[in-house]
């Protein structure tokens, strides 16, 4: 039976309390633009905010003026979504903990997830929020994912724990000669 293939992320929904919370936040902390909002047609007595990451894609919040921000981290349960990570460059990495600091956010400072670097920090409503770097860049015409795919299987092949900055190199030029013709290899 032949599968559904997705073609990337359409659109992700969050729960939201109030319209000017989601605003001050997908906006003004993390720089989305608000581009356009409508009643929720599921719901009639929210609303469906609607903010663009920076990709063209969506990022879409529901909103009630009845709902306030509790803080409260949300629920770790089988089914809820854990965190949602959005890609930023070097340059606003770079100046991401100055900036959530000068706005009061706590956060988790820099780790190094071995291929990416990370800056984790929760919205007003407790969800986790995460802003993520690649330590790569592809070559051209192939995905990051691609890449991460080649060093898993070499990191796996060499009995290594995670991905380290070897087997992105070693990914790198392999998917780069496999797509480069070159007349000394003819």
């Amino acid at each position: 039976m032949p599968h559904l293939q997705t073609q990337g992320v359409h659109h992700i929904t969050l729960i939201g309390a109030d319209r000017q919370t989601s605003i001050d936040f997908w906006e003004g902390v993390l720089g989305m633009p608000f581009i356009f909002e409508q009643p929720n047609l599921d719901v009639p007595e929210e609303s469906h905010l609607y903010f663009d990451p920076g990709d063209g894609r969506l990022i879409t919040i529901f909103t009630r003026e009845d709902r306030r921000p509790t803080g409260q981290p949300t629920p770790e349960a089988i089914g809820a979504a854990h965190h949602v990570a959005f890609n930023v460059s070097r340059a606003v990495y770079t100046q991401a903990v100055a900036r959530l600091d000068e706005r009061g956010i706590a956060h988790s400072g820099e780790v190094d997830r071995g291929f990416m670097y990370s800056i984790y920090f929760r919205d007003p409503l407790g969800f986790l929020i995460e802003l993520a770097n690649y330590k790569f860049e592809p070559p051209a015409g192939v995905s990051h994912a691609e890449v991460l795919l080649e060093a898993h299987q070499l990191r796996v092949a060499r009995g290594d724990h995670h991905i380290a900055d070897a087997h992105l190199a070693d990914a790198i030029a392999a998917l780069a000669e496999r797509g480069t013709r070159s007349l000394s290899r003819l």
